[in-house]
């Protein structure tokens, strides 16, 4: 078994001797058996935390790259007109907590919000002015605003060093915290 144990950030497919096409719940996780695209036994020993992204390099112990790939999963492609109606979508679908991959279609710039088949989800969505389109397609969701968009992870804390006497915020709890 070939044991991948390094985040290497994006590759290109010239850098990896193999690939890896995984779905996105797989891809959430450090520790996994697989078969690569070409049927080679893996072991993922990585980090907890960071989610794979299409296009990461993995390094394995003897030096080999793989590189991942986003499966062609089943999705709900919710499309509407970009700027505002595009950011009210995408704020309302986000204030569910649910994963979300945005783009924009060549060359009519329409844009997009991707989410899993979720009737509540869709419905909103429809409310809001979207149409909506079930297909598969890969599904690589935006990472936190908090997570390195480049595969690595460097641990560090900050401060707020600003003083709270001149205006008023209004600070809520959402029972979870964000390690960065």
């Amino acid at each position: 078994m070939l044991k991948l144990t390094e985040r290497l950030g994006p590759v290109t497919a010239g850098q990896a001797t193999d690939t890896l096409t995984l779905p996105f719940e797989p891809r959430t996780k450090g520790r996994l058996k697989a078969l690569s695209d070409s049927g080679r036994e893996l072991g993922l020993f990585l980090d907890r935390g960071p989610v794979l992204r299409d296009g990461e390099g993995l390094r394995a112990e003897s030096g080999e790259v793989v590189r991942i790939r986003a499966a062609a999963e089943p999705v709900v492609t919710a499309r509407i007109a970009a700027g505002l109606p595009l950011a009210r979508l995408a704020y309302h679908l986000g204030n569910r907590h649910v994963q979300l991959a945005l783009g924009e279609d060549e060359p009519s710039g329409q844009g997009y919000v991707r989410f899993p088949p979720d009737h509540v989800l869709e419905e909103l969505a429809e409310l809001l002015g979207a149409t909506l389109e079930h297909n598969e397609a890969p599904f690589d969701p935006e990472p936190g605003a908090y997570q390195p968009q480049g595969g690595h992870s460097h641990g560090h804390g900050h401060g707020h060093g600003h003083g709270h006497q001149d205006h008023d915020h209004e600070h809520h709890d959402h029972g979870h915290s964000h390690a960065h």
